[in-house]
C-alpha cells in the first residue's frame, strides 16, 4: 500500500477545493464523484479519477468525504467499506445531521472503522488556501493520528471531544448564523428598494455599525435566561418590526414575517415588557428539563 495515498470521495465546490490544496502539497490524491465531469476536472491538477468510490479508497490511507448529505454519506460508505485499506481513516467532511452522524460514527466503530466527523467552515477558495475553521469529533485517539493531515488543510482545527454528533450540531450552529444573516441583509435590501435607497449606500450602515458586536452580550444574557428588561424590550422590538412590515409593503422578505410571528406568540404568553432575549426562553427551558 502506498501510505501516503489519500482518496476524496466528493469533488463538488468544498471537496473540489480540498483536493486541489491536497495536490499543491505534493499529496497523492485519488477522487470520486457522482458526476464524473467534475473529477476529471481535477486529473489535469494531477488527481487520478476512478469510476467507483470503492476503486477510489483501494489502498488509501486516508479517505475524505466530501458529499450532499446523509443518505449520500451512508450510501458511500457502504460500497467502501469492504475496501478499505487496514488501519486506514474515514473523515467525513460532509455537513450532516446530528442523529445520523452519531448512528454513523457508532456503525463504523462496530465494524473497525476509523471515523472522525470534520465539517469545515471554509468556502472554495478557502479550501484551496488551507484557511477558515475545521471542526472535528470522533474518538480521541483517531484524531490524534489525524490531527497533522487536518491542520495541513485548514487554518484552525477544533477539537470537540469524543461526543459523535457534536461537530455536526456545531456546523449547524454556525450555518443558522450564516443563513440567518443573509436573510437579514436581503430584507435590508427589500427595505432599501421600497424606501428608494441605492442598495450600496444601504448596506453602507454596516461600514459603521457592527450589529455582530452585540452577540456575545446578548447571547450570554440568553443562555443564562437572563430577560430583564435591558436594552431592547420585546414589544418595543416588535413595533419595530411592524413599521419594517408597512415599509416593505408588497416586497418580498425572507426572515422579518416569522420572527414577527413568534414575537407574536411569546408577546401574546405575557412577555412583551421582557427583553427581546425572550424569544429562546421556551427551548432554555424545555433543554433544561431534559438535562
Amino acid at each position: 500500500m502506498a501510505a501516503m495515498t489519500i482518496a476524496f470521495l466528493g469533488t463538488g465546490l468544498i471537496g473540489a477545493g480540498l483536493v486541489e490544496a491536497a495536490l499543491g502539497r505534493g499529496e497523492q490524491v485519488t477522487v470520486w464523484n457522482r458526476s464524473l465531469d467534475k473529477a476529471q476536472a481535477l486529473a489535469a491538477k494531477g488527481a487520478r479519477v476512478a469510476e467507483t468510490p470503492a476503486g477510489a479508497v483501494a489502498g488509501a490511507a486516508r479517505v475524505h468525504l466530501a458529499l450532499s448529505d446523509d443518505a449520500a454519506v451512508d450510501g458511500v460508505l457502504t460500497q467502501v467499506a469492504p475496501r478499505l485499506a487496514a488501519g486506514a481513516l474515514v473523515i467525513d467532511h460532509t455537513t450532516t445531521q446530528p442523529a445520523g452522524t452519531a448512528a454513523r460514527a457508532e456503525s463504523c466503530a462496530a465494524r473497525g472503522i476509523a471515523f472522525l466527523h470534520a465539517p469545515v467552515f471554509m468556502s472554495p477558495a478557502l479550501c484551496r488556501e488551507a484557511k477558515g475553521m475545521m471542526l472535528c469529533a470522533g474518538p480521541e485517539a483517531v484524531f490524534k493520528q489525524a490531527e497533522g493531515a487536518l491542520a495541513r488543510m485548514t487554518g484552525q482545527v477544533w477539537y470537540l471531544g469524543e461526543r459523535a454528533d457534536l461537530a455536526a450540531v456545531f456546523k449547524l450552529f454556525g450555518n443558522a448564523m450564516i443563513i440567518a444573516v443573509s436573510a437579514g441583509l436581503a430584507d435590508v435590501l427589500s427595505l432599501a428598494a421600497a424606501a428608494k435607497v441605492a442598495p450600496e449606500d444601504a448596506l453602507g450602515l454596516f461600514d459603521r455599525f457592527n450589529p455582530g458586536e452585540s452577540v456575545p452580550m446578548r447571547g450570554a444574557r440568553m443562555a443564562k435566561g437572563v430577560y430583564a428588561p435591558a436594552s431592547f424590550g420585546l414589544a418595543m422590538a416588535r413595533k419595530d418590526v411592524r413599521l419594517m412590515l408597512e415599509t416593505a409593503g408588497d416586497l418580498p422578505l425572507a426572515a422579518l414575517p416569522g420572527i414577527a410571528a413568534r414575537m407574536d406568540q411569546v408577546i401574546a404568553a405575557g412577555h412583551g415588557e421582557e427583553d427581546m432575549g425572550v424569544l429562546a426562553a421556551e427551548a432554555l427551558a424545555r433543554a433544561r428539563a431534559g438535562a
